[in-house]
């Protein structure tokens, strides 16, 4: 087994980018979601499924400078910080954020629809659904495409990894439950199988609703009475994972 594709966004709701290799810390791959955008006047992180255009935009963070792509046009600027820090709302658990100042909130409000501030996360993984790492695999996946009928990239379920798993049954990862891997310098122990909401159905590139891909999964692929697909893990021991990199499994 070894990974194919690694991927993260710098921004929560930005488009999930492949990257060629990840540092991987305590709370997952470094870079990864520290950013989130913020309806000020409801403290409330704002959600890809509520907002989809969001996946048009491509955020770049290099150092302390952020870039936004969006259709062509790039807005950029360092992350001032704006010196107001707020305990926000994210699925229902308190995360706390730290307000930037800079000239992306107006882009993504015109994106929006709606007043919008764009917030560093105070600790790592606060704005994270599950575990900090997360992994879908190419059995499953083709097993899913031919349900759709057609190809279903693994972009759409935004994962840290995509594995190829070779010969293995689709749906094996969900048996890693309770299990380290090891890829590349990192180890990973497994949690379990990752629910799903209706942004799986989103373009990764257009935010267009475009494949059934939720009501698919909910005729075959049920965890705990809701849909579920690939798995997540949190870190064991931190290290670098590279495009390419053995995926072995360890011990429960």
């Amino acid at each position: 087994m070894h990974v194919t594709r690694i991927g993260f966004t710098p921004v929560k709701g930005g488009r999930h980018v492949a990257h060629p290799r990840a540092e991987i810390g305590p709370a997952g791959p470094e870079g990864d979601r520290v950013l989130c955008l913020l309806d000020p006047a409801r403290d409330r992180v704002l959600r890809t499924v509520q907002h989809p255009a969001l996946l048009r935009t491509v955020p770049t963070l290099a150092g302390d400078r952020l870039d936004v792509e969006l259709d062509g046009a790039v807005v950029s600027g360092p992350l001032a910080p704006g010196g107001e820090v707020r305990k926000v709302d994210y699925w229902g658990r308190l995360a706390e954020v730290e307000l930037l100042d800079g000239p992306w909130n107006a882009l993504y409000a015109r994106l929006t629809g709606v007043d919008v501030a764009l917030a560093r996360v105070v600790r790592a993984g606060d704005v994270v659904y599950g575990g900090g790492v997360s992994l879908v695999t190419s059995g499953s996946l083709h097993a899913l495409s031919a349900r759709v009928g057609q190809r279903v990239a693994g972009e759409r379920f935004r994962p840290t990894l995509v594995v190829d798993t070779g010969s293995l049954a689709p749906g094996a990862e969900t048996s890693w439950a309770g299990r380290e891997v090891t890829v590349g310098s990192a180890v990973l122990r497994v949690r379990g199988a990752v629910p799903r909401c209706a942004v799986i159905d989103l373009d990764p590139v257009s935010g267009v609703s475009d494949l059934p891909v939720l009501r698919a999964l909910a005729g075959y692929r049920q965890g705990q009475g809701e849909p579920c697909f690939g798995v997540d893990a949190d870190v064991v021991r931190p290290g670098r994972v590279t495009t390419g990199d053995a995926l072995v499994l360890g011990r429960s």
